[in-house]
């Protein structure tokens, strides 16, 4: 087993990852910026190494740096968590060249998957679904490009094939606007991801969004852990996430969780993966693969029993997946709900220092955070504060402890989201399930 790990992250995620090696009796390093001294997981940790000022450009994006603290060290492997650097193939490509295990996919494969122009013609040669598009890059050609979206048919978007988090996007619904949208979008997408490449799909318009947990180990072997659903999205942000998905009958979740697994084996793909789908009229549509772990997981762990993370460690160490398909069975329904930092009203960002932290408990209640009180929450980087996971054994079950939870939670010195998730765990359309991607910006009115 891996004797020391360093793990390459903050907040929620770097504890859980830390209390995964300590259950598996891996020692850990937590690097940590100057703002981040005070996080939980870094007091645990068995070492802590800064790396860097608060800015994550000049600790945890700094390659270098979280390569160093591997080697003062001594670790053996790196866990990269979700965000920052876990999609960087050129890092994963640096730890291995340095003689570390990257505990994620290889990094032909990030690659692979991270340019969504390419992921999409894998996909396609896989039999995956994917959505009617332009097969490939739009050229400097404006009449090529004028022709592409005619055949799609309006409404298209345009897209950045190294975009994410929602960045690279325009919607356009007629042909004299399409030109214009096109230039403003290969800008952006070179300022933000240094490459201007844009593709064009069919835009679909009230589609749910349904994402298919996937492990496989570097012997061939891959498996699906069934589906969630995150279609309560704000700006492209997801808000509220739960497994499994509802209303999609069974034989469908198997036929798409089959394809899944053969095009994981196709690609040659190691690690925990996520496909993410368009799921609209019974159909579902590809668009993107995230070859990391997803803050949701922990919903597909409370329904399958299955732990993602400790299943990362024992693949990054050689080792076949302990299970069979077969052996995966979906029971009950889990609910999770981000509690972010910040404004329920305006949503802007709240840093402070917590005064007071009562997280909630009960049957099937599951908090991950790193919250707790005196904990002063840093402006630099993400508002994620928790994660509050509900399972019971049907839906209404999950909700009705999830709204237990809401209500006896206590967070005094920042404000948090937790009252939407109050409206939302009373909104009758979401109680009923399958809102799509839009509900929660309609709702809100903007």
């Amino acid at each position: 087993m891996l004797e020391k790990v360093v793990i390459a992250n903050r907040g929620e995620i770097a504890l859980r990852i830390l209390r995964t090696c300590r259950e598996l009796g891996i020692k850990t390093v937590a690097v940590h910026s100057v703002a981040d001294r005070d996080l939980l997981h870094v007091r645990l940790a068995d070492e802590s190494v800064c790396i860097g000022p608060p800015a994550p450009a000049e600790s945890y994006l700094n390659i270098p740096a979280v390569i160093s603290a591997a080697e003062v060290t001594d670790a053996v492997a790196i866990h990269p968590g979700y965000g920052f650097l876990s999609e960087n193939a050129d890092f994963a490509e640096r730890v291995e060249q340095s003689g570390f295990i990257f505990i994620g996919p290889r990094p032909e494969t990030i690659r692979l998957m991270g340019d969504k122009v390419s992921a999409i013609a894998a996909m396609k040669q896989a039999g995956i679904p994917c959505v009617p598009g332009s097969d490939g890059p739009l050229s400097d050609d404006s009449e090529a490009n004028l022709r592409t979206a005619r055949d799609v048919g309006y409404p298209v978007i345009i897209k950045a094939a190294g975009g994410g988090g929602g960045r690279g996007m325009r919607v356009v619904y007629t042909e004299a606007a399409l030109l214009n949208a096109i230039s403003l979008t290969h800008t952006e997408a070179f300022n933000a991801f240094g490459n201007g490449t844009l593709y064009l799909e069919k835009y679909l318009e009230n589609p749910r969004h349904v994402e298919v947990q996937m492990l496989a180990d570097e012997h061939g072997n891959a498996l699906y852990l069934g589906d969630r659903d995150c279609s309560m999205q704000r700006r492209h942000q997801k808000v509220i996430e739960e497994a499994p998905a509802p209303g999609i009958p069974l034989e469908q979740r198997k036929r798409i969780g089959e394809t899944c697994v053969a095009a994981c084996q196709e690609i040659g793909y190691r690690g925990a993966g996520t496909f993410e789908f368009l799921y609209l009229g019974g159909q579902f549509y590809f668009i993107e693969m995230n070859t990391r772990l997803q803050v949701e997981h922990p919903v597909t762990e409370m329904v399958t029993g299955i732990d993602i993370v400790k299943a990362q460690f024992l693949i990054a160490d050689g080792e076949r997946l302990p299970y069979q398909q077969e052996d995966v069975l979906l029971r009950g329904h889990a609910v999770e709900c981000r509690i972010n930092a910040e404004d329920p009203e305006t949503f802007v960002p709240c840093p402070g220092t917590v005064s007071v932290f009562h997280p909630p408990g009960g049957p099937g209640i599951r908090v991950e955070s790193h919250l707790y009180s005196g904990y002063p929450v840093p402006p630099y980087y993400d508002s994620l504060v928790a994660k509050f996971i509900a399972y019971g054994e049907t839906r209404h079950a999950a909700l009705a402890r999830m709204r237990t939870a809401l209500s006896e939670t206590v967070i005094e010195g920042i404000k948090t989201n937790i009252p939407l998730h109050e409206n939302l765990l009373r909104d009758a359309a979401f109680l009923e399930g399958g809102t799509d991607i839009h509900y929660l910006e309609q709702k809100l009115g903007r």
